[in-house]
């Protein structure tokens, strides 16, 4: 998630519900329990909600050929920050809205950084 987030040491504010009750929208900053190793946590940014179609570049450091996506009912699109160094969507296609864990509110840690996800 660099630039919003650093690898180390930065502490956020997350709550819990709101992805329960379907209040998670476009550029919200979510808890997901990693698709492709349950035991992690990953922090990524929604960029598609069920329903959007989505076209990104395959390969962003080419920029060769454009892929198309819909996102199907019941899932996400998620991406991190740092296009080019991320493992998302784009490697692992949408993930359902039942690996959300939780949604974050903002910055806590360090203070010079202190404020919001958005």
């Amino acid at each position: 998630m660099l630039p919003t987030l650093n690898l180390t040491g930065d502490v956020i504010l997350a709550e819990h519900l709101s992805h329960r009750f379907g209040k998670i929208g476009l550029g919200d900053v979510v808890l997901v329990r990693s698709p492709r190793d349950p035991k992690r946590m990953v922090t990524k940014r929604i960029l598609g909600l069920e329903g959007d179609r989505l076209t990104f570049s395959a390969d962003p450091l080419v920029g060769d050929a454009s892929v198309s996506v819909l996102v199907p009912k019941g899932h996400v699109w998620i991406q991190g920050d740092n296009l080019y160094a991320s493992t998302d969507s784009r490697h692992f296609g949408p993930i359902p809205y039942s690996l959300i864990e939780g949604k974050a509110l903002l910055r806590v840690w360090p203070p010079e950084y202190f404020g919001s996800l958005r």
